[in-house]
């Protein structure tokens, strides 16, 4: 009489499955529900955080974006400060921002209370724009144009910090951006300002 050997690929008799312990089932409903948790704050945090705006993202040539800057800081420069021109465009304009070792190119020059597109991109390396003292921040990777409708509700001196390592002078890429109010004049401290976005087109 043979008998049936069991290589372990079939299933052995009787019940080898046993029911989850409550502990089991405990744990495993309070990590569905962090799952869910986490899920709903995505678009929440999104929307209603205060974290990195939402924006728009094209692919660009950097060379491109770098010339277009250049003329976009000609054809509004009002100064210069350490070299580095200051431009000045009216309210709604096209606003463009380059980073590039170890500098932000230009100085901008924006009106309280008006709404710009902001245009960034970085030329070489990845950078990191963050505005201070405000928690906007964003990592500016060549080839990608990243536009971001920005509206200053408060007039100071602002400093842009790369907070992405971008080199040996990366403790030197700080720069700025000014914002005037009616009188065309900036205020000295700035603690206070603040600078609100809206979505991209």
């Amino acid at each position: 009489m043979l008998t049936k050997v069991h290589t372990g690929l079939d299933p052995v008799p009787g019940i080898w499955w046993k029911p989850a312990h409550k502990a089991e089932r405990v744990w495993v409903a309070i990590a569905f529900a962090w799952c869910l948790v986490l899920f709903a704050m995505m678009p929440l945090w999104h929307f209603r955080g205060g974290q990195n705006p939402s924006g728009v993202r094209r692919r660009v040539e950097p060379k491109a974006f770098y010339a277009r800057t250049v003329a976009f800081a000609a054809q509004y420069k009002i100064g210069e400060d350490r070299g580095l021109p200051i431009a000045a465009p009216p309210p709604g304009a096209d606003v463009y921002l380059v980073g590039l070792t170890f500098q932000w190119y230009p100085i901008l020059q924006l009106q309280q209370g008006k709404e710009y597109m902001l245009h960034l991109s970085a030329l070489d390396v990845n950078h990191g724009f963050s505005l201070f003292p405000l928690s906007i921040n964003f990592q500016v990777v060549p080839g990608y144009d990243y536009g971001l409708r920005i509206t200053p509700t408060a007039a100071g001196d602002f400093r842009i910090i790369c907070n992405e390592f971008c080199g040996i002078g990366h403790h030197t890429m700080v720069g700025r951006v000014i914002v005037v109010d009616e009188s065309g004049k900036p205020v000295a401290d700035n603690a206070a300002a603040r600078l609100t976005n809206g979505d991209a087109k």
